[in-house]
């Protein structure tokens, strides 16, 4: 898969926690009304919720200049080829911080977390197909410096995936 400019945060492990933002309510209605359609215009917000088109500008502006809030597009990886989800645990010796920046740096690879407790790093993979994953585990993570064990965690249905906790 090529690398493309696309939606993808990468933090850096050692990097310090961001700041909190602060939200009232107002804040909180402009965000539920992007989660509903993040291409609704501002005007249509602005009516809904009672401020003008300007002030819902600013006030997403803000939120997207603080890291708040990012609009994307969410896509459906089985639309794109991808048939093969799938969760790895995976266990470290050593360094978990270059393990993880390791994988990070695997397009396949779109969620990496440091965790406590069984696993080192929780890592999301999407996949063409099975041979595909096999050649990510294999080929990639598998050779990463640290990683001594890999347990994967098919997905064979989706029952829930949410992006509306954001503004409660």
């Amino acid at each position: 898969m090529a690398r493309a400019a696309r939606a993808t945060k990468i933090h850096t492990i050692d990097s310090p926690a961001p700041l909190a933002v602060s939200l009232d309510d107002l804040d909180r209605r402009i965000i539920a009304e992007l989660q509903v359609d993040g291409r609704r215009p501002y005007g249509s917000i602005a009516s809904q919720i009672g401020l003008s088109e300007a002030a819902v500008r600013r006030r997403v502006q803000r939120l997207r200049d603080q890291g708040a809030l990012e609009i994307v597009a969410i896509t459906d990886p089985l639309q794109f080829g991808y048939h093969r989800e799938a969760m790895l645990g995976v266990k470290v010796s050593g360094d978990v911080r270059s393990a993880a920046d390791a994988i990070a740096a695997i397009d396949e690879a779109i969620y990496v977390v440091l965790t406590a407790g069984s696993f080192d790093l929780i890592v999301e993979v999407i996949a063409e197909d099975d041979d595909h994953l096999v050649r990510i585990m294999n080929d990639q993570i598998r050779r990463i410096d640290g990683v001594v064990a890999v347990e994967t965690f098919l997905y064979l249905k989706l029952a829930k995936q949410t992006y509306s906790w954001g503004n409660r």
